[in-house]
């Protein structure tokens, strides 16, 4: 029998018998550390734990057992417990439970392949879900033409003043700005050949063409787009969706119709009042830097911008519009329960709509010899 203080290992007909003496809780911790690291343990023979004496226990001295028989080469599953108390019972298996289980494997750098390959199954997880909702909305449109009535009016008028209404000042200061920047940097390098009038041309022709409806896009994008996904990922989060299900109602119903065609409505209409704040913008550059009035500026506009242009620019903010409606109520009815997700999938409904933007002007400029 061997005694050390807190505790008296001794020999047994069994095996060897660990009895623990008095407190074993972190008050004590140190102590306890060193009379165990200055004994000896068998090799030969099974170990039964006994905890009849023990005055006090808790996790911390549990834990320096454990580890310390497992340094030497005894598991703890191979250890019979005796005369322990049935709360001290709960606890061994809490901790030892706790201590078994196996750290996470830290994941080994990938390499290239590998990540695009991660990336490329990602996003290959997430078609069915936009197959879904497509599906759901081509139904809930169906819906509409068969029953009309069932369309959300005051719903609709909501997002239109929010999306349309709502971005008219942001609108008009940023497309107005770009039309003085603009026909700043072009004036500076046509004045150097005496060809100041060309600078209706060439701004007004940017501007219905390409810039106010990229412009009003990528505004309608990180401004509509994110606040759609935030607002119906929110009910996601609070249940409100699956209170709406549980009426009888459709989410894409009550939700996602009414925001698709707010957005729909607000983009074009946005985008032709860019058009007119960016010439104005133009217009007074002009006037006050290159010596054209505003009388010969318009009169020059209308002979050299057709109405086709102006047009072909307008036409591709449906699109626009759809590509973002379509992008940030798939995210935000993606969200799970918990505040993190609704500001990945915001942040993700942000870039996925850019990049749609720009995927959607380039088509539209391919096709353009075809329209």
């Amino acid at each position: 029998m061997t005694h050390n203080g807190p505790f008296v290992l001794e020999r047994t007909a069994t095996g060897w018998l660990l009895r623990l003496l008095g407190d074993w809780r972190l008050a004590h911790l140190p102590a306890l550390d060193r009379a165990l690291a200055g004994h000896a343990w068998p090799e030969d023979g099974g170990l039964t734990l006994d905890g009849s004496a023990l005055s006090g226990l808790d996790s911390a001295g549990l834990m320096l057992i454990h580890n310390r028989l497992k340094a030497v080469g005894i598991a703890w599953s191979a250890i019979e417990l005796t005369g322990f108390e049935p709360g001290r019972l709960e606890l061994i298996r809490l901790v030892t439970g706790r201590l078994a289980t196996e750290a996470p494997a830290v994941e080994s750098k990938r390499g290239f392949l590998s990540r695009l390959g991660h990336a490329i199954s990602l996003y290959a997880g997430e078609i069915p879900g936009l197959l879904t909702l497509l599906g759901q909305i081509s139904e809930g449109l169906v819906g509409l033409v068969r029953r009309p009535t069932g369309f959300r009016m005051r719903e609709f008028f909501v997002q239109l003043q929010a999306v349309g209404l709502g971005a008219l000042p942001i609108v008009a200061m940023m497309t107005f700005l770009v039309g003085v920047v603009f026909a700043y940097l072009l004036g500076i390098q046509i004045e150097k050949y005496g060809a100041n009038i060309f600078i209706v041309d060439g701004v007004s022709l940017a501007m219905a063409r390409e810039l106010s409806p990229m412009l009003v896009a990528i505004l309608v994008a990180g401004r509509s787009g994110a606040a759609f996904t935030a607002q119906i990922g929110a009910m996601k989060v609070t249940e409100e969706i699956d209170a709406i299900a549980t009426l009888g109602l459709s989410p894409v119903k009550v939700l996602v119709l009414p925001r698709l065609f707010a957005i729909l409505v607000a983009m074009p209409l946005l985008a032709f009042f860019g058009d007119l704040m960016g010439v104005l913008g133009s217009a007074t550059v002009a006037a006050t830097q290159l010596d054209i009035t505003y009388h010969t500026f318009f009169t020059r506009m209308r002979d050299v911008l057709p109405l086709d242009t102006v047009t072909y620019g307008l036409s591709k903010t449906p699109a626009f519009a759809a590509a973002i409606a379509f992008i940030a109520c798939r995210n935000g009815f993606a969200v799970s329960r918990d505040a993190r997700s609704v500001g990945e999938r915001t942040t993700a409904t942000v870039v996925a709509s850019l990049m749609a933007v720009i995927l959607i002007n380039a088509l539209y400029a391919i096709l353009n010899p075809v329209l």
